[in-house]
């Protein structure tokens, strides 16, 4: 599995100081907070996004959720105004500094990250996923990191491992979150980047001749007219990027998702090699619609969820999930 990158969304410059000063990342009780901490793994790399700049480049070591997070997070609690909510950091990224730099995004390097964020009309998530052609670039930026990582001396807390239940009523935030479709979107991307996965998916949607080692599986692209929710790519383009663009459905696929997609298709042209529409179900309508398009189907199971009383981690769905083409 090809080690990603993301860029860390960052509030202000004083929890920007801390992320640095502690080498630390942490996001807020919510479902964009808890959507990043099971996006993100251990090994992959992050930089910190604020002003419009990328911060140092960072493997991430350890990943931890903290309990009672309030008293010991190193940032202060933060109230959105629309909402007028406020939430605490308890999800938690240990990184190890391996480049210092400070870099505006208006950087040709930064393309892909700088099209996603103008074309959402900014920030508006706490993550942006790069390629493998962004890490590359900025894996020779600045300098290689030469300033000591205070600690924040922490000895007497406990953790958990967050847990996702189909029933609203069922969740108790920040340790149990509703399925949202920001999971299923995380659950699919890690499920295709396991190699065999990745093999048998292209296969069965029909793309031959292309080793599954030339792709790289990346979250949301944004485009003028939207978003697709998974982007498969070539890492390494030679002349062309064969792309394969991927939209999700938690519950029941309607026909303007099937239009959407295929509107995405025509956008990115000759380069899309495939478009796949993943969701629970499907109409009857809607499947017959899919035959006279070159848009697949797949219907994606997680048999655990079924049962409503009960909460799963992340890794329990991982394990339980599968996808099925529908055969035109």
């Amino acid at each position: 599995m090809k080690k990603s990158y993301f860029l860390i969304s960052v509030s202000n410059k004083e929890n920007l100081d801390l992320c640095i000063k502690y080498a630390l990342a942490g996001f807020t009780s919510s479902i964009n907070g808890v959507w990043t901490f099971v996006e993100v793994q251990e090994g992959d790399f992050v930089s910190f996004l604020y002003g419009a700049k990328a911060y140092n480049l960072y493997v991430v070591e350890a990943k931890e959720a903290i309990k009672d997070a309030e008293p010991i997070q190193p940032w202060p609690s933060i109230t959105f105004k629309q909402s007028g909510r406020t939430y605490c950091f308890p999800f938690w990224l240990h990184l190890r500094p391996v480049r210092r730099f400070e870099e505006p995004l208006i950087r040709a390097e930064f393309a892909y990250v700088a099209e996603n964020l103008l074309l959402r009309g900014g920030y508006r998530k706490t993550h942006f996923q790069a390629d493998q052609t962004t890490l590359q670039a900025v894996s020779q930026m600045g300098n290689l990191w030469d300033v000591p990582v205070e600690q924040l001396g922490l000895s007497d807390y406990s953790t958990f491992t967050p847990r996702f239940t189909s029933k609203k009523d069922n969740a108790s935030i920040p340790e149990v979150f509703h399925f949202h479709e920001f999971i299923l979107q995380s659950l699919v991307r890690r499920y295709l980047c396991e190699k065999e996965n990745l093999s048998r998916f292209l296969s069965d949607i029909g793309i031959q001749g292309i080793p599954y080692q030339e792709f790289e599986i990346l979250g949301e692209k944004a485009f003028p007219q939207g978003h697709v929710d998974i982007l498969i790519k070539e890492a390494t383009p030679l002349g062309t990027t064969r792309k394969i663009i991927i939209e999700l459905k938690r519950g029941v696929a309607k026909e303007q998702d099937l239009i959407q997609l295929r509107d995405y298709a025509k956008e990115i042209g000759d380069e899309c090699i495939g478009a796949v529409l993943i969701a629970k179900r499907f109409s009857r309508t809607l499947i017959k619609s899919a035959r006279d398009t070159q848009i697949k189907l797949a219907a994606y199971s997680l048999s655990e969820l079924d049962e409503e009383s009960a909460s799963y981690t992340f890794e329990n769905l991982l394990q339980n999930l599968n996808l099925e083409i529908y055969e035109h």
